[in-house]
């Protein structure tokens, strides 16, 4: 049962609200390009909505089955709820004010409106009849709700129009039509004006014309709205066959309950009354809305052709990375040293070569790897299938209990099974989060274990806007631990005492709180002391008792914390040594490094794993050091040049707020930017020749005659 801290400590579903509340900044930020911003505006949307579906949800059940223990900061379920709900409504004010007050002028500012039929021209009005007739009107299914007919089972997420009509005899009806989601939400219109573009939404062309839907009712008021649904998996993980026990899961998902209800501040009150009625929410389960529901749309729109002047200059990943410049041969490569990229501004394309290379080398003789969260056409899987294709022992590890990605990774663990691959759909009672890939190779001195860890998925999708760090190594004691490690994930065998690796959930609570409790001693002794630690999210109520702790001995602690974080730094006696970043920009922080002085030998580790308990107790994780002295100090500088961030980062402020660094007498840093220069500056400085050298003469010789 959970317990109220004795220490400050902030509730992890009010602190991720902040996080958000952070990226909405970047969408009011007018030194942001145009379509940035309304791309910054459709996250904060998609990130509300997978809160709603997850963790709202969550707080709802545990109120409807009256539980009642505290969490650590102290709230029972029945006291947060209403916290979240204000909040939230505060949030989506801010979200409208953004969209209503600032993207929407800033757009057509920049040649770009969204009318209403009202709004349009005779030649506009036309095209949206004809759209209407030839594409949309073949699509639609008006759905009318009476005695015979209930009301209808709609998809979670999916946008509708309510309509209440009345028929010959003067009663009311109400009928519901789904606005198509195959199609796109916004359609060009034709321009007048040259320098301007015009679009309108479906919903508002599909209300326009929605007379020819209903011929024989008249059409008294018509009104958008979406639910949203509780969308946690419960999930029997002592089911005979998992997979298809995640599937029946999947299809209950689809039929959770309502936890939000969307409509338009303008809404019909017998509309809203009927609607209420029909899906059983609550007054504070309503949300009415000044603007267009499901602000998911605008990130299509912020891609659209003919505005790439209005976006962000691209980071264009360096491809190969400077540790790779000049080898064909990879597995060469990594025998000569250890080697680390760093993605997106190194391409993920080595990580995708390094499975390739294996797949075809005939001196491999097995891959081993875990999957958490791939692309839709993800090259990596496709690597593993040539590799069984051709006789390698392949065995992979598919998470089927990776929210939101169980169906694709459904789809990859049994197109990798028909290929003859050994897989594994995870551990009962444990999420497999660790990012490992463990090549077996027969060299000419025996046989050599070559591996990638990373702190990211093998996902090259994401790899292009997720910040993330993979190492190569084929020093014998990392091989002998994956080995280890693969043996624990596909068989019976203890977890053993690893040689490098610290692995969760056995391992890796404790080994975080031994390195902090030796920083407290060290700072005693009066030794070099200090913790440096990234993360995406810090929750962990016993590192943050130890943490505060460390404060309190004077250990200099900084913390990179992209997302939530329930510790509060700054606070006199408690906090006073402890500073929070989070840096929110053109990329997303996901890389987790941590680093300790070490009473002046200092160590640094990556890996998988944030300081949350899911992490630490309830998933195998990997985390690992660093011990190429040329990568810990690149490791070192990473860290350095985060914290140097002027433009991204915000500081946490003792009352829990976030600002901006005062940038006053500092220079500006963006520290995405800076990366990227980095990686092509190392890559032309292995890539161009040195001009300080004196040139090589070609000398004659008598073959030379002959060419």
């Amino acid at each position: 049962m959970n317990e109220k801290t004795s220490f400050p400590y902030i509730n992890r579903e009010l602190s991720w609200l902040d996080f958000n509340a952070r990226v909405l900044e970047e969408a009011l930020k007018k030194e942001n390009p145009m379509m940035e911003r309304v791309r910054f505006l459709a996250i904060t949307a998609s990130n509300l909505d997978e809160f709603f579906m997850v963790r709202v949800a969550g707080v709802m059940e545990q109120v409807h089955s009256k539980y009642t223990a505290c969490d650590s900061s102290g709230l029972t379920p029945a006291e947060l709820l209403p916290k979240l709900t204000e909040k939230i409504r505060i949030f989506m004010d801010k979200q409208y004010s953004c969209l209503n007050r600032s993207i929407l002028p800033a757009l057509k500012r920049n040649g770009l409106l969204f009318l209403e039929p009202e709004e349009m021209t005779e030649e506009q009005l036309d095209f949206i009849s004809q759209y209407f007739r030839k594409v949309l009107f073949p699509v639609l299914t008006p759905l009318a709700v009476d005695r015979s007919r209930p009301f209808p089972h709609l998809a979670n997420k999916s946008l509708n129009l309510a309509v209440r009509l009345e028929g010959g005899d003067g009663e009311p009806c109400f009928a519901v039509v789904q606005v198509p989601g195959i199609l796109s939400r916004f359609l060009e219109i034709p321009s007048s004006q040259k320098e301007q573009r015009c679009f309108v939404l479906l919903e508002d062309v599909i209300a326009y014309k929605l007379s020819e839907l209903f011929e024989l009712l008249q059409i008294k008021a018509v009104c958008p709205f979406r639910i949203t649904r509780n969308s946690d998996l419960d999930i029997d993980e002592e089911a005979e066959d998992l997979m298809i026990e995640i599937q029946k899961s999947i299809k209950k998902r689809k039929r959770g309950r309502p936890v939000r209800l969307e409509v338009l501040q303008k809404c019909d009150p017998e509309i809203l009354d009927f609607l209420k009625e029909m899906l059983d929410m609550e007054s504070q389960e309503i949300f009415q809305l000044p603007g267009a529901l499901d602000l998911t749309f605008l990130s299509k729109f912020a891609g659209i052709p003919g505005c790439e002047n209005l976006c962000f200059q691209p980071i264009k990943p360096v491809y190969p990375p400077a540790e790779f410049w000049g080898y064909t041969d990879i597995f060469q490569a990594i025998r000569e040293k250890d080697r680390m990229v760093h993605h997106p501004y190194e391409s993920f394309e080595c990580v995708v070569d390094f499975v390739r290379q294996a797949a075809e080398d005939p001196s491999v003789l097995a891959i081993k790897q875990t999957l958490y969260r791939v692309s839709g056409h993800s090259p990596i899987v496709a690597a593993l299938i040539r590799a069984a294709e051709n006789g390698k022992q392949v065995t992979v590890l598919v998470e089927l209990k990776a929210r939101f990605d169980e169906e694709n990774n459904i789809q990859w663990a049994k197109k990798l099974e028909e290929a003859g691959c050994h897989v594994i759909y995870g551990l009962a009672g444990l999420k497999t989060h660790c990012k490992i890939l463990l090549v077996v190779r027969q060299d000419e001195d025996g046989i050599r274990r070559y591996l990638h860890m990373g702190t990211g998925n093998y996902n090259d999708s994401t790899a292009k806007i997720y910040t993330d760090i993979g190492v190569f190594t084929c020093r014998e004691p990392f091989g002998r631990d994956a080995s280890s490690l693969f043996n624990v994930l596909t068989g019976y065998s203890r977890p053993p005492e690893y040689n490098r690796f610290i692995v969760a959930p056995h391992g890796m609570r404790i080994f975080f709180e031994q390195r902090i409790q030796r920083e407290i001693e060290y700072a005693r002794q009066g030794l070099p002391s200090g913790i440096t630690a990234k993360v995406n999210s810090l929750v962990d109520p016993e590192i943050i008792a130890l943490l505060y702790k460390a404060s309190q001995a004077g250990v200099p602690i900084k913390l990179i914390v992209r997302g939530i974080c329930c510790l509060i730094p700054g606070l006199p006696g408690i906090s006073e040594n402890i500073t929070v970043h989070s840096i929110v920009g053109q990329l997303l922080e996901h890389s987790r490094i941590f680093r300790f002085e070490n009473g002046g030998s200092p160590k640094i580790y990556m890996g998988s794993a944030d300081w949350m308990p899911r992490n630490l107790d309830r998933r195998v994780e990997l985390v690992f050091p660093i011990e190429d002295e040329d990568l810990r100090q690149r490791a070192f500088s990473i860290l350095d040049e985060m914290l140097s961030d002027t433009i991204n980062a915000r500081i946490m402020q003792p009352d829990t707020s976030y600002e901006h660094i005062d940038r006053r007498g500092k220079a500006a840093v963006n520290c995405h930017r800076e990366f990227s220069k980095m990686a092509i500056q190392a890559l032309k400085a292995v890539s161009d020749p040195d001009e300080s050298k004196p040139y090589t003469p070609i000398v004659h010789t008598p073959d030379s005659d002959r060419a």
